[in-house]
């Protein structure tokens, strides 16, 4: 079964469509954030162009699902979604820098390629929650603090599965080879679904608040 997938991930027909797949779902990211939902702020914005980069029709639909004004209602689960996909945007970059650097540039051992990588991520995972919070006006230590007590659980999730996934599926692919890209796109959507109902237990824990509703911000944008 897994020489099987790894066959059909190792075809650079399978990464171009997935390519084209991705180029399409930004395209439409783009217009209904435009024409339709320009309120959404900056930082947003990012995550979930990021979210649609990684993870193609799974992160638009995620955004299309709990990122924009017309939802009917907001719940517990589309915060959820919200949540994990801000998560998301900054751990998937660590990844992909990690395991392009490590395995693609240095060809590190499998061991110490997931140490970095694991490490990266979280950096750039609490990056991109301490660092509105420090340009705000918030004290640097308590913004780390912050983001390692409201984001740890949720990045531990999210990179066991995808770093173990991606291990698992690419082998030992090189750079040049198909499977070590499609790889990588598996793997990192599969840290975002096995991540979101860690989210979704911490909102409901108190322990995050899952990102404010984006009905709210449209209504204080006028």
């Amino acid at each position: 079964m897994l020489e099987y997938l790894r066959a059909l991930l190792d075809s650079w027909w399978v990464l171009g469509t997935w390519g084209l797949v991705v180029l399409l779902c930004l395209g439409l990211l783009t217009r209904d954030i435009r024409r339709r939902n320009p309120e959404i702020m900056t930082l947003m914005r990012m995550v979930w162009y990021l979210t649609v980069f990684y993870s193609g029709p799974i992160g638009l639909g995620v955004y299309w699902f709990s990122g924009r004004k017309q939802i009917r209602t907001d719940s517990i689960w589309r915060r959820g979604w919200r949540s994990v996909s801000h998560c998301y945007s900054g751990c998937g970059a660590g990844e992909i820098i990690g395991v392009v650097v490590t395995i693609g540039l240095l060809g590190w051992a499998v061991k110490q390629a997931a140490i970095a990588t694991f490490l990266l991520a979280y950096l750039f995972g609490y990056a991109l929650t301490a660092g509105p919070l420090i340009q705000e006006g918030m004290a640097v230590p308590r913004a780390l603090w912050d983001a390692f007590t409201s984001e740890s659980v949720s990045i531990l999730v999210m990179e066991v599965v995808a770093i173990g996934v991606d291990l698992w599926l690419s082998g030992d692919a090189g750079m040049g080879q198909p499977l070590f890209w499609t790889a990588m796109a598996v793997s990192l959507t599969c840290g975002l679904l096995a991540a979101w109902p860690a989210n979704v237990a911490l909102i409901r824990l108190g322990v995050k608040s899952g990102m404010h509703d984006p009905r709210d911000m449209a209504r204080q944008a006028h």
